[in-house]
């Protein structure tokens, strides 16, 4: 058995060449460009939703700000007044067949219930022009749980009311 010198060694060949990303069939890249189509669509009906929903994100937070200031007993009567008045703009904002502006009493009510998918309080139309047009005796003697209860029903209404668009 001989030893092999160093002369009779050989380069190793190189790798083959890198496999490409490059579709090989022309199925590949219409599925790719439905995809990415599909995804463009997709990102474009999130936008404009988020848009169309500015209106329910600002109530939202108009709402928390309520929260905080009926736990001041200076800012109560200001905030109560001002739940009625946020509730029919956000009616009024959102693109509808009907117009809401006109509505009062049970006409009002019964558009509210209209745009909800969860049951509304029955008497929510005379709590809400209470609000609006009592004298402020009357008002700040609404009991705390009675206001509150108010606004979770407004909240609940503004998070998860239908736009018809």
């Amino acid at each position: 058995m001989s030893v092999p010198s160093i002369d009779q060694l050989k380069e190793l060949p190189p790798p083959p060449p890198l496999v490409s990303y490059w579709p090989q069939t022309w199925g590949w890249l219409v599925l790719a460009l439905v995809l990415l189509a599909a995804g463009g669509a997709w990102a474009y009906w999130r936008h404009r939703r988020w848009r169309r929903d500015a209106y329910r994100r600002e109530a939202l937070a108009l709402l928390d700000d309520l929260d905080h200031a009926l736990a001041d007993p200076q800012q109560r009567l200001h905030a109560l007044r001002q739940l009625p008045q946020l509730i029919k703009r956000v009616a009024l904002s959102m693109p509808a067949k009907e117009g809401a502006a006109p509505l009062g009493g049970e006409a009002w009510l019964a558009y509210l219930q209209r745009r909800s998918n969860v049951a509304l309080p029955a008497n929510l139309d005379q709590q809400l022009a209470l609000l609006a047009y009592a004298p402020d005796a009357r008002v700040t003697a609404l009991e705390e749980g009675e206001a509150r209860a108010l606004l979770v029903a407004c909240r609940q209404w503004v998070e998860v009311h239908h736009v018809a668009a």
